[in-house]
């Protein structure tokens, strides 16, 4: 059981809030007990409520408040448009960057830069892998949320050296991402003219199978799980396995379910407490199976 005591990241906000709703759930998110937040468009590019100057602007207020500020770059690049802000991120000495795709790695790597982040899309499963992205500056990573818990603790084995780890403890899981836009499609839009649908969808659009049981969020071109992601009743084990707990941000409760994890972090709730409580703030009913090697919407509770 580690000795120092683990951290909360808020990851990047995934879905398309309406300008003035993202400067007020960061507000809140600054008064919070999280450590780090990561802060950036990482899903599509066509969602521009915020800016990267506006996003910077809100990163110095949480900065104020005592938070490490991650800016993250986006996971799917496919323009010119986008390679100039990655650059600009890239640039900026502010604030640490989490790279979500190789060419954020290798624009990080050119810069000299050496004290980033490995984001969950790069996909990272070995211990070559990873030792090439800390060979190339990365001072943490953040696990894809499908890697169970058993291969993440083979992988640490196999390090020469430590790195800080950070597994994606709470939200929808992010799946997929497409350079076709199935929120358009939806709504029989082209992606081009898609009237920003997105904006008015706070957790995504869910999807059920024919027989009524959910299936799939869609939220633009990335595809997620209709089930919520939650470790909570898992931090025993989690714990021994990583340094830092990533909280996705949803429509409602973020901050409530931030500090449940506290709580059960520091002893003040038991996992098993904190996990029934959360049940009521969720956007759907949790799961917990890729942790344990499983079926990633199952609810897995060992005997």
């Amino acid at each position: 059981m580690s000795e120092t005591p683990m951290k909360l990241a808020l990851g990047p906000l995934l879905y398309y809030w309406p300008r003035q709703s993202v400067l007020d759930f960061y507000a809140d998110i600054a008064e919070s007990t999280i450590d780090s937040v990561y802060l950036g468009e990482t899903v599509c590019s066509r969602r521009h409520e915020l800016r990267l100057d506006d996003w910077i602007e809100v990163g110095d207020v949480l900065a104020a408040a005592g938070k490490e500020v991650v800016l993250s770059t986006q996971g799917l690049i496919e323009s010119e448009s986008d390679l100039k802000v990655l650059r600009r991120i890239v640039a900026q000495g502010d604030f640490r960057v989490e790279a979500n795709d190789m060419g954020a790695v290798r624009l990080l790597a050119d810069a000299g830069v050496r004290n980033w982040v490995a984001g969950p899309t790069l996909n990272i499963f070995n211990p070559p892998t990873l030792a090439m992205m800390m060979e190339s500056g990365a001072t943490r990573w953040a696990v894809a949320p499908e890697m169970s818990g058993a291969a993440l603790a083979e992988l640490r084995a196999a390090l020469p050296t430590r790195v800080e780890t950070e597994v994606f403890a709470y939200g929808r899981l992010p799946l997929a991402h497409s350079a076709r836009c199935f929120t358009a499609r939806h709504f029989n839009l082209q992606k081009d003219t898609c009237e920003f649908r997105c904006l008015s969808l706070m957790d995504g659009i869910p999807l059920k199978t024919r027989e009524g049981e959910p299936f799939l969020t869609l939220n633009g071109v990335q595809t997620q799980s209709a089930r919520v992601h939650n470790l909570l009743d898992d931090l025993a084990a989690v714990r021994g396995q990583a340094e830092v707990l990533r909280i996705s941000p949803q429509g409602a409760h973020t901050r409530q379910i931030a500090e449940l994890f506290r709580a059960a972090l520091d002893g003040v709730r038991s996992p098993a407490e904190a996990l029934a409580d959360s049940r009521a703030l969720m956007v759907e009913e949790p799961c917990n199976g890729f942790w344990h090697g499983r079926a990633g919407a199952e609810q897995y509770v060992a005997a």
